[in-house]
């Protein structure tokens, strides 16, 4: 790469980006303090099911060997070799998956490998089994599901439990997979999508700064492309109530204008209780109802999500958009929620959990049309601790669409990878293709593979024509004749002049606003506006390539250069001369035994190491009064991030500057950890912070080096306060009690008003009693 500064970089790109939380591992250490191991499966005796095996090997109804022989059935991924669930080798896994496969529905239902009130709802909503389900084994439910034609597969999906979804899905291969996606369909009322041949599209206009002209000219742009007829919707940087309605409204607007609001719907993926609050005061603006989901009762409280929220808010859907959710294999245990069992379960308990509340709308809804309900599994977010490699994130897309169909859920997917997975972007090209035959019912789409906002690559709206021209798949109807109407495409459905000009769009909306200026001044407002948008960082994509379904050749060399810009990000080291030149440095590591170490095996980056524990004892013992505050700087998944001039100094500097002026101290030495987790920081608090018995709050503040992905190199600050007494509970304090400043950097949140954003967010939760803490962990 050429050397040039990186704002100007950035400039030149015209791409942008700012990480999300970072998700971390947790330690997946067993109980006698030795890592997991394999599971090493002896041969079964011919007809040999689970139960019969566990009585002849051990005696008794094991509930470890249980889980495990489950979890062996799977197709390998890192998640589960992670929880001691992955089969040591071809041959015992070939053993689990003939147990498995001889093992009754019913013995399945009985036995749960765990239970707890989000399974008690799947259970009640799980229909009663029609005769022949008693008698079929799980390798007979497969041989039913294949050879069967989809109205009989679908008479008996009602009566098919979670658990019994994802294990029937461990016994097939993936041309298996691909054939039942091919033949099952749940598509969403009043529509094709869903339906056989068609894939739809999420439009995800994301911004690092919520700006909304980055937002709405990213829908103007997937319209230019004919991309775009389920829903738009946009991640959100920030959880304020203002923030959100802000842009929900300018998309709404977007909507109205067209008068497309009865075909596809706006979202503002927020938490649900900041979306119920914008309905609340701009009533009917919210669209479709977003929020992730997890398997238990226990990880749900991550998402600050309970089945008694779920229940109250479906009550309140009852118009044309219903809920949508978003899934991920591998997201329960690295918000350290594993329970024990294995990942493909849990995904399958999640969409249990969807088809209850869906159950609950038809309910309500009985004489009405049905308001719509869909989920999107996002295959590939989290990273490297769930599944490395592309054939992986093939199998993880192809499960989980699969267990989503046979839940009867209109299923669409994420097809992702994070910049530290071993996928390239000519990787994530080759498994889009690998998953389309699947027929899932949406997939995500941007202006390029890069997320502006989220540091991840997904699927462009370049891939979507292309998916399209090959596959042969339609979209909405109604949205065809649409874009039609808007000429980007003509009667015969091929693009015309207009194709891929979203200033044309632009033009067509101004237009439907009553505003009659000439096309050339429209136009020249517009090369304005996207100028500001693209100097912000933010990518549009404009034209094609040889190919209508190519990208723009300079457009795709920019992109190019961001990943391989990414690369270098995650593999630099912190330099060591850096780390002792920062002011008052006391210099620490985790037990990560280095940089691969410590990309791969997340959970090694949480742990602090024997060294670093004697060194946070010396400072305890030196402080002659406990600080209000300690400052924790690690390098995170990018160390460039706070190695760039203009980062961390300024913000260090404000931090402090204005912490001592709202009247807090803070230590004097400034933790500085090698190969850190967010995590490694909740480890420091606990020692410095847990053998005291102070009153009120103590805090950290913990300066992390966020995923790379945007050539921004942007850093992070979580906020963490907690009395002594929640201190001195080993992982107690957690994600669930943190805040989070993201996105910092000269080229995006600017650190001396990230700084002042800390300390204003600080604040509040320093003047938290142990009531409420405790109120924000079980929520």
């Amino acid at each position: 790469m050429e050397a040039i500064s990186r704002k100007h970089f950035l400039i030149q790109m015209g791409l942008m980006s700012t990480a999300t939380l970072l998700f971390s591992g947790c330690n997946f250490i067993g109980d006698d303090g030795e890592p997991l191991k394999r599971v090493q499966l002896q041969p079964a005796k011919k007809g040999e099911d689970i139960f019969a095996y566990l009585q002849r090997n051990q005696g008794k109804i094991d509930t470890d060997l249980y889980r495990k022989i489950i979890g062996a059935a799977n197709a390998f991924k890192e998640g589960d070799l992670t929880l001691g669930l992955a089969a040591a080798d071809d041959a015992s896994r070939a053993t689990a998956r003939e147990l498995l496969g001889n093992t009754k529905i019913a013995s399945i239902d009985k036995h749960l490998i765990f239970q707890d009130a989000l399974y008690d709802l799947v259970r009640e909503t799980t229909a009663t089994a029609p005769p022949e389900l008693e008698s079929f084994s799980i390798l007979d439910l497969k041989t039913f599901i294949l050879e069967q034609a989809e109205a009989e597969v679908k008479r008996i999906m009602p009566a098919l439990s979670s658990d019994v979804i994802g294990c029937v899905v461990k016994l097939m291969s993936n041309d298996e997979l691909i054939l039942v996606g091919q033949k099952v369909f749940n598509p969403l009322a009043g529509s094709q999508i869903g339906s056989k041949g068609y894939l739809s599209a999420r439009v995800q206009p994301n911004s690092p700064t919520d700006n909304t002209d980055d937002i709405i000219w990213q829908v103007f742009d997937a319209w230019s492309y004919a991309v775009g007829d389920l829903v738009l919707g946009t991640n959100p940087v920030s959880s304020d109530p203002v923030s959100v309605a802000k842009i929900e409204a300018a998309l709404y607007d977007i909507l109205t204008t067209f008068e497309l609001e009865e075909t596809l719907s706006n979202c503002v993926l927020s938490h649900i209780d900041v979306q119920a609050k914008v309905e609340a005061k701009h009533p009917g603006t919210t669209g479709i109802w977003f929020q992730s989901l997890a398997g238990t009762v226990a990880a749900n409280k991550t998402f600050d999500v309970s089945l008694e929220k779920m229940r109250e808010y479906t009550k309140q859907r009852n118009e044309r958009y219903g809920l949508y959710a978003e899934t991920g294999q591998g997201a329960d245990f690295t918000n350290g929620h594993g329970s024990g069992f294995d990942m493909v379960l849990h995904e399958s308990r999640k969409y249990g959990f969807v088809r209850a509340l869906q159950e609950q709308l038809k309910a309500q809804n009985q004489e009405g049309a049905q308001p719509w309900v869909h989920v999107n599994d996002v295959a590939g977010f989290i990273g490297p601790e769930v599944f490395k490699t592309k054939e992986q994130l093939v199998r993880c897309c192809l499960e989980d669409t699969v267990m989503g169909k046979l839940h009867g859920l209109t299923i669409g997917l994420d097809i992702c990878s994070t910049l530290h997975m071993d996928v390239s972007l000519e990787d994530l090209s080759w498994c889009i293709e690998q998953v389309m035959p699947a027929n899932p019912a949406y997939l995500m789409a941007l202006p390029t593979k890069n997320d502006p906002m989220l540091s991840y690559l997904t699927t462009s709206f370049a891939d979507h024509v292309r998916i399209r021209e090959k596959f042969g798949y339609k979209i909405n109807d109604a949205m065809w004749e649409f874009f039609k109407k808007l000429e980007v495409i003509d009667a015969e459905g091929k693009p015309t002049a207009h194709f891929g000009d979203p200033k044309w769009v632009y033009y067509k909306f101004k237009q439907a606003k009553g505003d009659t200026r000439s096309k050339a001044e429209v136009y020249q407002e517009a090369e304005n506006t996207l100028k500001e948008i693209r100097d912000r960082g933010v990518a549009i994509a404009e034209g094609f390539g040889e190919n209508v379904w190519d990208l723009d050749p300079a457009l795709e060399a920019e992109v190019k250069k961001l990943y391989e810009d990414a690369k270098e990000s995650l593999w630099t080291p912190m330099d060591a001369s850096f780390a002792a030149s920062i002011a008052q440095a006391l210099l620490i590591k985790t037990r990560s035994e280095d940089r691969k170490d410590y990309v791969y095996h997340p959970e090694s980056g949480e742990e602090l190491s024997f060294d670093a524990t004697r060194k946070l004892k010396e400072l305890r013992q030196d402080w002659n009064q406990i600080p209000d505050v300690q400052i924790i700087i690690s390098d995170g998944l990018n160390a460039r991030a706070l190695m760039d001039d203009g980062h961390l100094l300024p913000f260090l500097n404000t931090l402090k500057d204005q912490l001592h002026n709202e009247g807090y101290t803070t230590s004097a030495k400034n933790l500085v950890i090698t190969h850190g987790r967010v995590r490694a920081g909740y480890a420091c608090g606990e020692h410095l912070f847990g053998a005291d018995n102070f009153a009120g709050n103590k805090a950290i503040v913990h300066i992390i080096g966020e995923r790379p992905g945007s050539g921004h190199h942007n850093f992070s600050a979580y906020l963490t306060a907690a009395p002594a007494a929640s201190w001195s509970k080993k992982r107690w304090v957690d994600h669930d009690i943190s805040r989070v400043v993201s996105g910092i950097s000269d080229t995006a949140l600017q650190p001396e008003e990230a700084a002042k954003q800390t300390v204003a967010i600080l604040k509040t939760l320093l003047a938290k009693d142990v009531k409420e803490l405790e109120a924000m962990k079980s929520a």
